[in-house]
């Protein structure tokens, strides 16, 4: 099987750092310019250090704001969707109980059989142990 280059392999990320590091850039140049003006007009002498500590200011404030709120949006539910909380398993396993109820009192006959070609289509995708339960009780005869 051929390696997919670490460029394919996350691209979407190289893309993301990309826009990253060009807003970023963008900000400061343009905080140059901003700050150059700005010391101008008072009569004040534009000073690195000066620019530095503003600059500095302005871009934790920004990530506080935006970037801080964003991470832990994303990289949160993320994490707890990859942990499996709660919240995160609740909505597919109850709404895939509801689908198999349904087909079931809509085609009492062939549902067991429609759902097990579903089942095999994909893999390791039974994860109701109810319907399970339920189909055990009535396989047996009860």
């Amino acid at each position: 099987m051929k390696k997919k280059s670490i460029w394919k392999l996350y691209g979407f990320a190289w893309v993301t750092a990309g826009f990253f590091l060009i807003s970023l850039i963008g900000h400061w140049v343009f905080g140059w310019f901003a700050y150059a003006n700005e010391q101008t007009q008072f009569g004040h002498p534009v000073e690195v250090n000066g620019y530095l500590i503003e600059m500095m200011r302005d871009t934790l404030e920004n990530w506080q704001s935006e970037f801080l709120q964003l991470l832990w949006q994303v990289g949160g539910l993320a994490f707890l969707l990859y942990l499996g909380s709660p919240q995160s398993k609740e909505g597919d396993d109850r709404v895939e109980a509801k689908i198999d109820a349904i087909l079931a009192a809509v085609d009492p006959k062939n549902a067991d059989r429609v759902i097990d070609e579903i089942d095999q289509e994909y893999s390791g995708r039974h994860t109701d142990p109810r319907w399970a339960a339920l189909r055990e009780k009535e396989n047996r005869g009860g």
